[in-house]
């Protein structure tokens, strides 16, 4: 408002001048009253004395101007204090917040980072923890190395006896001591000797942790060694390791041995032909087996080679989220190795749901055999063949749940069972039976984990 009264003061002026450059002046006084005025004053170009018929319309016309403009600058007056100071605090107050809001971003942000930067310490902490474990067990494993070598192809015992000694030497029966101490279960490593023959699982140990996945493509996936390599460029020692997260999964990694998959140095990384449906792959005499991406074709690829060797669909197999796991993850299709061969775990339209095994030849992946059990196949987290039985876990999630079902291809029965069997991670995607170690190797929430399981004689009990 108060710049309206201004343009039009300036207004006048500006006329006023522009008329043969006219002396205009403005005055501000108080009357007797006290009442603020504003006069302004013109002198008249041309007239030397003012004469009432002429003076009358230009007096009246000032005078109503000047009216006009005493009011506009009384309500100047009245207004401009009010409206500054009501915007002054406005845009205070608005200030004000916009810097608390600010400030709160900050400290939130520096909490934020305050906890990452607790968790990295901690996690730092843990590994110096596993380092200072593996240095300490460095510097005893010379020892248990020079007892093995000393000791090697003697009975399990390790009572070893040379002819040159006799029971009351004291050097032997030092020595004698010695090799007692080492149980037999160390002088080959990763097998477990409670049980030679072939038998029905009595019970599985506690999770072993061997590797756990750096990015969320390793949520699940599959781990190996082969039960029985063929040739001399990979070993039982080699691991094979595939992420499975992914819509185009073709990486597989070999890593020269346990030690080097711990620590996560490969020795190579392969480029596979197809890519690999989920967590049913397998590897069995120097072949990678796996199911092809929403198909049910299965891939046996040669690892030496690095070649497509064979591949064949599996008659009526569901696949690609027709017939999975309780997890989900299309694992329909779920190859599995034991003590007699390759095996198929799977579900067909005709079996409406329920697990189909099917004993697969390792050359040609041809069905040699079917059994069709009565277990759901989507009410079970997963399953593992073991010496021709099929065998299911109950939970993925659950810490604390049970393999629950053996169903024996030989007597073509099943039962309910109930082994403990632990999912630390909370989330198992994957369970697979190595014979040659006697293991089962499981991919729990990206946590690379074994078992060790101890078989006995089979009870022929069936439901």
């Amino acid at each position: 408002m108060w710049l309206q009264v201004l343009y039009l003061c300036l207004s006048c002026l500006t006329l006023c001048q522009s008329q043969a450059q006219l002396r205009a002046s403005l005055n501000r006084s108080n009357d007797q009253a006290g009442r603020c005025h504003y006069t302004f004053t013109v002198a008249s170009p041309v007239e030397s004395s003012c004469s009432g018929s002429s003076m009358k319309p230009e007096m009246d016309g000032v005078l109503s101007r000047l009216t006009l403009l005493e009011a506009l600058v009384s309500r100047l007056m009245v207004g401009v204090d009010g409206d500054v100071g009501t915007r002054a605090g406005a845009n205070g107050e608005e200030g004000l917040q916009k810097a608390y809001s600010q400030v709160t971003g900050e400290k939130n942000q520096l909490q934020q980072d305050k906890e990452r930067l607790n968790k990295q310490v901690q996690e730092l902490q843990r590994r110096l923890d596993e380092l200072s474990e593996e240095a300490e067990s460095l510097r005893q494993k010379p020892c248990q190395q020079t007892h093995t070598s000393q000791h090697e192809n003697r009975p399990a015992s390790g009572m070893y006896i040379n002819p040159a000694y006799d029971s009351g030497n004291a050097s032997y029966q030092e020595m004698k001591a010695e090799v007692t101490e080492v149980p037999a279960s160390q002088l080959i490593p990763e097998v477990n000797h409670n049980f030679t023959g072939c038998g029905e699982l009595q019970s599985v140990g506690d999770p072993v942790l061997h590797r756990k996945a750096d990015s969320i493509t390793g949520k699940y996936g599959v781990w190996l060694q082969d039960p029985e390599p063929l040739g001399t460029l990979y070993t039982n020692k080699t691991v094979w390791r595939i992420d499975t997260v992914g819509k185009d999964v073709r990486q597989l990694f070999a890593y020269d041995d346990m030690e080097q998959f711990s620590k996560g140095f490969p020795m190579k990384v392969l480029a596979l032909p197809e890519s690999v449906e989920s967590t049913g792959a397998a590897v069995y005499r120097g072949s990678l087996y796996y199911q092809r991406r929403r198909s049910r074709t299965l891939i046996r690829y040669d690892l030496a080679s690095e070649t497509l060797a064979s591949r064949l669909d599996l008659p009526h197999a569901g696949f690609h989220g027709q017939h999975p796991y309780s997890w989900g993850g299309y694992t329909d299709i779920d190859l599995a190795v034991d003590e007699q061969g390759l095996w198929a775990i799977y579900s067909t339209s005709k079996a409406k749901g329920a697990i189909v095994i099917s004993q697969l030849d390792p050359e040609s992946l041809e069905v040699k055999k079917s059994w069709e059990t009565n277990i759901r196949k989507n009410t079970v987290a997963n399953a593992f063949m073991v010496c021709g039985r099929l065998y299911t876990v109950a939970s993925y999630t659950a810490p604390n749940t049970t393999i629950n079902f053996v169903y024996d291809t030989a007597t073509n029965a099943g039962r309910a069972v109930a082994v403990p069997f632990k999912n630390k991670y909370r989330y198992n995607s994957m369970v697979d039976y190595n014979h040659a170690q006697r293991k089962l190797y499981a991919w729990d929430n990206f946590h690379m984990v074994t078992y060790d399981v101890r078989l006995g004689r089979a009870s022929h009990g069936s439901s």
